[in-house]
């Protein structure tokens, strides 16, 4: 598995590992009819202004397929404070979760992060995601949970803190 920056010619396999895990990660959690209406070709387009403009990352197979993806920067509520960064998201295909390529994507935001003279981060991530181990076992601290709804479902979610970026077990 190689992590690079994308470009515009990733959009595509991009788009197809964002709506494929939030199908198997939100399975239960999101509205099904929601998760079945989800587009590909709208996704896709949505990923092209997305690179465009922001540091998105993508885990690339041998075979230079998009097995997974992340993006950040800085927080964008301005609720945490000057200095917060923020993962936007990290996908990981369900066959690649669990053999440290969510580290990998989470690296290269960290690193634009402390260029941009940021040291604390945030994820925030449905209360019921199973990833909230992976971001607890990455040392982040639950600080705050907000409410939000999709498709006329209420649903929670977990601010995922840390306080320095060194604090972040890779």
């Amino acid at each position: 598995m190689h992590i690079k920056q994308a470009g515009i010619g990733n959009a595509k396999g991009i788009a197809q590992v964002h709506i494929d895990s939030w199908k198997t990660t939100y399975r239960g959690i999101v509205p099904q009819d929601y998760l079945d209406r989800l587009d590909y070709e709208v996704r896709e387009q949505q990923w092209r202004s997305n690179i465009a403009v922001s540091q998105v990352f993508i885990a690339e197979t041998e075979d230079k397929q998009v097995a997974g993806f992340s993006t950040g920067g800085k927080e964008r509520t301005g609720n945490y404070g000057d200095t917060v960064g923020e993962v936007y998201a990290i996908y990981l295909l369900q066959e690649y979760q669990g053999r440290g390529f969510g580290k990998q994507l989470i690296k290269p935001i960290i690193d634009n992060l402390q260029q941009q003279e940021m040291d604390e981060l945030i994820i925030l991530a449905l209360e019921d995601n199973p990833a909230c181990g992976f971001y607890s076992n990455l040392g982040g601290k639950a600080i705050d949970q907000l409410d939000i709804e999709i498709a006329g479902k209420k649903l929670k979610e977990t601010v995922f803190y840390w306080r320095t970026l060194k604090d972040i077990c890779l």
